[in-house]
């Protein structure tokens, strides 16, 4: 096992040199604790809705600890909902995890503002190394290569309707490529009686980061950033006539995401030539797909929304 330890942190360290940025998405938890570990010069944004989220002492502390220049940008439930238009008319969507989306958003919009056009995040180490609680009880071994070959992110997108360039060091041919070889029970393994994701992951890097950091539990992006507040915001905002849409909906606070869809993007697509229909849409899905990319419908366990990625 040492030489595995000692080949992923090699292999992590080189794609950190490989796929450089200008600034760092930081959100203090495990992924993105170790970037700024592996790239401590560069600055780092962190972004959660007005009275800080989870994630928030987390990234102050480790900031202070390694001397990183940390920006914190709080927005306001009022700017929240005045962007939601924007982040469905980028990702084209009404899928529940959109307040993930809009963390990304704002921190695209903070690091364009302050100049910079090339970010670095943590997309990758959830679905690679077993981040997701949902993924301890699934054949890994068959599971996430099937994910790897499919999965996308969307900072790719929002990044693009800013201008900004996606640094993603966990997704380097190389990380990937190692990742794959890892057998599942390195991923997912016991450490002090809790069955815990990433376990390998966090192995390889114990000795660079304090335990706080090295083995704190998964918590999803919009808990972390305290976006999930949202979701009762909205909730209270729906009429009556937005539950008769001839959709299917899977959270309280779908039915608002989807009125605002209408509006800025309109009909949902039919199924193409080789697609199928999703059953909660209608939108068109891939044949061997187990995610509606428009509704956010799955077939597989849910990631729970923390899911930065999706399947297509």
């Amino acid at each position: 096992m040492n030489s595995i330890l000692k080949a992923l942190r090699r292999c992590l360290e080189d794609a950190a040199r490989r796929n450089p940025a200008e600034v760092l998405f930081f959100s203090g938890g495990l992924d993105t604790s170790i970037l700024a570990a592996l790239a401590p010069s560069i600055p780092a944004i962190h972004v959660c809705l007005e009275d800080g989220g989870e994630d928030l002492p987390y990234a102050e502390r480790w900031a202070r600890e390694l001397g990183l220049s940390l920006t914190v940008r709080k927005i306001s439930v009022e700017e929240a909902l005045d962007a939601l238009p924007e982040v469905i008319r980028i990702r084209r969507t009404f899928d529940p995890a959109l307040p993930n989306d809009l963390a990304l958003y704002f921190a695209f919009a903070e690091a364009r503002y302050l100049g910079f056009v090339q970010a670095m995040t943590g997309d990758g180490a959830d679905e690679l190394f077993a981040g997701y609680s949902f993924m301890f009880d699934l054949d890994l071994a068959s599971y996430i290569p099937w994910l790897a070959g499919r999965m996308r992110f969307s900072a790719s997108e929002i990044g693009d309707w800013f201008g900004v360039n996606v640094s993603q060091p966990y997704l380097d041919p190389a990380v990937v490529d190692l990742a794959l070889t890892i057998p599942p029970e390195l991923k997912v393994r016991e450490e002090n009686g809790v069955r815990i994701g990433k376990w390998i992951l966090r192995k390889a890097f114990e000795g660079d980061l304090p335990p706080y950091l090295c083995w704190q539990s998964k918590r999803p992006i919009e808990v972390g950033s305290g976006f999930s507040r949202l979701r009762e915001v909205v909730t209270a905002m729906l009429r009556e006539e937005d539950w008769t849409a001839p959709v299917r909906f899977f959270s309280c606070d779908q039915p608002y995401y989807y009125r605002l869809y209408r509006q800025v993007v309109g009909e949902i697509p039919p199924p193409g030539p080789e697609e199928r229909e999703c059953p909660y849409c209608g939108g068109g899905m891939p044949l061997d797909a187990h995610h509606c990319r428009v509704c956010g419908y799955s077939t597989r366990p849910p990631g729970g929304s923390g899911q930065k990625g999706e399947t297509i």
